[in-house]
């Protein structure tokens, strides 16, 4: 039985238009229901003009004013949407202009959720955001690659933090706009200069960079670091605050403030301006309840996803819930290795399946969305195969053992890559494939059908299908029609 779901905007809780992410695709996914997200709050904030009036936003401002010290705004500036919107950043300047305090950002450039050079219009915008303002102006700009690794890369996070804290960074620039103009001259690329692969080039690459002579990160300071999204936000997060240094290397942040624009980590001890609003009774808490056994599987990039995430946001392992995670490779993009480690992530789920006969298998299979991130269209297809060779191994097994298999995806990407000319590199708002596969024959010739709907359907359909009532608090539907 075939359908299509529905997995941006406001079907996951975000604004409308906005493409979805594996993050939020995946707490929904969990959730059964629709859960409002960060963004949407955060907009609400800005439109209402309480953003400042935030208490954890409040306290980084109060506490520069405090200590004549003054406002680091560090965050992604980008319209993607799936980890910053630069609007914020940009409320934020003028609300520093509001109190008459001096503010600073620090400008991370996407090019991964964004087209890989546009990256040099916010970046405009942002200036002239500061301008207007007579604060806010930008001191550092660091590509993504190096400011938001989630990967325990610490060198790369290392040159972000070396820029904003100490000054220190291999590139300084007049102004914002040279920093990114300059950086596309050079070819930057995580190789070093010049850009030997197009889909190792753009705004996600560029050096750090200082900023004419701008300030450093000083005792006294505050900082407000806007990414709502945490999974790309920890470690320069970390670094800046002291946080547990797991880091190779010695570091000497200052004594600063720091607030989060949403929960980075609940054993961050760090005030939080839109704290979470974790959803209950989510699809893993179903079935544990029940007395079932679960199995999660994914490869490092997303392990974070079938388990953080689709367990409701919550550090939370339930009883009979067992977890494998397979290793991505090392690589710098990956075009450079398409199937990534899907065929070890299948291998792993039949081994561990036939082993324990879980309740519940959720299984995520990276590479459309990571190697659709590169905007190289054949590697993208050779992802793509990857994971049709992949499904073919896995979902014959788990039928022919008596499970029921549901396929879909948290939202889109590799749907769309663009043209040679001009890839596209970022999610989609396209609805994706949901196909769903009982055990034995042909779900057609049983006259199952599945309804289009969206994925805070997914956990209803799953429980319906295994004879578990889903819980109240459950507001999606079961797809499936008899």
């Amino acid at each position: 039985a075939y359908a299509t779901l529905d997995t941006s905007g406001r079907s996951v809780g975000l604004p409308d238009g906005q493409m979805g992410n594996s993050e939020v695709g995946h707490l929904t996914i969990g959730a059964g229901r629709v859960v409002e997200q960060p963004a949407a709050r955060i907009d609400d904030a800005v439109a209402a003009g309480e953003l400042g009036a935030v208490e954890a936003v409040d306290a980084a401002f109060e506490y520069a004013a405090a200590h004549d010290g003054r406002v680091h705004l560090l965050g992604l500036v980008s319209d993607g949407g799936v980890h910053a919107y630069a609007r914020h950043l940009h409320a934020l300047v003028r609300e520093a202009a509001a109190r008459d305090l001096p503010a600073v950002t620090h400008a991370i450039t996407d090019g991964r959720d964004t087209a890989p050079t546009s990256g040099i219009e916010h970046v405009r915008d942002l200036t002239r955001v500061a301008e207007d303002a007579g604060t806010g102006h930008v001191a550092t700009v660091s590509g993504r690659y190096y400011a938001m690794d989630r990967d325990e890369n610490w060198a790369r996070t290392r040159r972000a933090y070396d820029a904003v804290v100490n000054r220190e960074a291999d590139h300084r620039a007049p102004s914002a706009t040279a920093a990114v103009e300059r950086s596309y001259d050079r070819g930057d690329s995580p190789g070093g200069p010049p850009c030997a692969r197009r889909t190792e080039c753009g705004d996600e690459f560029v050096a750090p960079t200082l900023v004419d002579d701008r300030p450093a990160l000083r005792d006294g300071d505050g900082v407000v670091v806007t990414n709502f999204r945490a999974d790309r936000a920890r470690q320069l997060t970390r670094m800046l605050a002291d946080i547990d240094p797991a880091w190779p290397f010695e570091t000497d942040p200052p004594d600063v403030h720091v607030t989060t624009m949403t929960e980075y980590d609940r054993d961050f001890p760090l005030p939080v301006a839109v704290p979470p609003r974790d959803p209950d009774r989510t699809l893993g808490e179903v079935v544990a309840a029940q007395g079932g056994t679960q199995l999660r599987v994914a490869e490092s990039e997303k392990y974070a996803h079938v388990t953080y995430f689709l367990n409701g946001g919550r550090e939370v392992e339930f009883d009979g819930e067992l977890r494998r995670i397979v290793s991505s490779p090392d690589v710098a993009t990956y075009d450079r290795r398409p199937e990534m480690s899907a065929p070890a992530v299948t291998e792993v789920a039949r081994e561990v399946t036939a082993d324990e006969d879980p309740d519940l298998l959720v299984l995520n299979y990276a590479n459309p969305d990571m190697v659709g991130h590169t905007g190289d269209f054949e590697a993208a297809r050779a992802a793509v195969e990857a994971v049709d060779r992949e499904l073919g191994r896995l979902v014959p097994a788990l039928r022919e053992a008596g499970a029921t298999a549901f396929v879909t995806a948290d939202h889109g990407n590799a749907d769309d890559m663009g043209t040679v000319a001009a890839p596209h590199t970022a999610h989609t708002t396209n609805p994706v494939p949901a196909v769903l596969l009982p055990p034995g024959g042909d779900a057609a010739e049983r006259g199952l059908e599945l309804r289009r709907g969206g994925l805070a359907d997914v956990a209803p359909t799953l429980l319906t299908a295994a004879g578990i009532e889903p819980p109240a608090a459950m507001t999606g539907r079961s797809l499936a029609t008899e």
